[in-house]
């Protein structure tokens, strides 16, 4: 198998250090950064650059980087793409890039489909890339038709050396709103909790509680700036029914309403309860 990269940070670094561990199978890498690409050839992460010459060998391309410039790199590189490869993006919203991916797609004959690895870290480049970050995590797939099978079989088969527990498939439009709350929300609301000014005291008095909240808060800010605004729309219904819901707690505090707190507070934990099934 030939797999080819765009993108050497932590999610593009992370697939290919995964691939380089199975046997039989050559990766070639791209990065707008030359002295990532050296380091991850000498570091042998990759093989070789993915360069013109070798894009048409690869049996899978995956594409790590940001949704604008994913778009940019398939609509420069599709014709170069053959009709025997898998291109697969790894943005973090959908609705774009996928529309762009299935036209250029059927366009130039290639196969396409929409993906999002469900793992990470707050840390982001190649010096923090690991092989074993998505073993045993969701890889959620985008295709364009829900049964074609033969292409969700050949995405079960490229994708094996990487370790994913499962291939959720959803729609763009699904993911990006399931996305915003599962994922977008979280660092926001993270990233709002530590610029209280009370934060730079919580040496000494923060254990659990505080890591869990502000683990997300280091995040890397133009990359999550893109990500947000380009799913602003569901952004903006999560923001508006978390402020809701905080300004009945805040309201209920104020008031000193010991029974309406309470029942927020037992809905909370029921919500949570029925959520993950315990």
């Amino acid at each position: 198998m030939i797999v080819g990269i765009v993108g050497l940070g932590l999610i593009g670094g992370s697939l290919a250090k995964a691939y380089k561990q199975a046997e039989d199978i050559v990766v070639y890498g791209a990065d707008v950064d030359h002295s990532i690409l050296e380091f991850a050839k000498m570091s042998n992460a990759i093989d070789d650059f993915l360069t013109d010459d070798n894009i048409a060998l690869c049996d899978l391309i995956l594409i790590a980087i940001n949704p604008d410039f994913a778009i940019k790199w398939l609509e420069t590189n599709a014709p170069k793409i053959d009709k025997h490869t898998v291109v697969i993006d790894c943005c973090g919203t959908k609705r774009k890039i996928c529309e762009v991916g299935f036209r250029l797609a059927d366009e130039y004959g290639f196969e396409y489909a929409g993906g999002h690895p469900m793992a990470g870290s707050h840390q982001w480049g190649f010096k923090n890339s690991r092989p074993n970050l998505f073993r045993g995590a969701a890889m959620v797939i985008v295709p364009k038709k829900y049964d074609d099978i033969y292409l969700l079989d050949r995405i079960k088969h490229l994708l094996l050396p990487v370790g994913f527990g499962s291939l959720p498939i959803t729609t763009a439009e699904n993911h990006d709103r399931v996305i915003a709350f599962t994922s977008q929300l979280a660092h926001v609301v993270s990233n709002a909790y530590v610029k209280s000014p009370t934060a730079k005291e919580h040496h000494g008095f923060s254990a659990g509680s505080y890591r869990d909240l502000t683990r997300v808060a280091w995040l890397n800010p133009a990359m999550w700036t893109e990500l947000f605004l380009e799913n602003n729309d569901f952004m903006i219904n999560e923001l508006d029914s978390i402020i809701n819901s905080l300004t009945e707690y805040r309201d209920a505090i104020a008031a000193n309403d010991r029974e309406t707190l309470c029942q927020l507070l037992d809905d909370g934990r029921k919500c949570k309860q029925e959520i993950d099934g315990r």
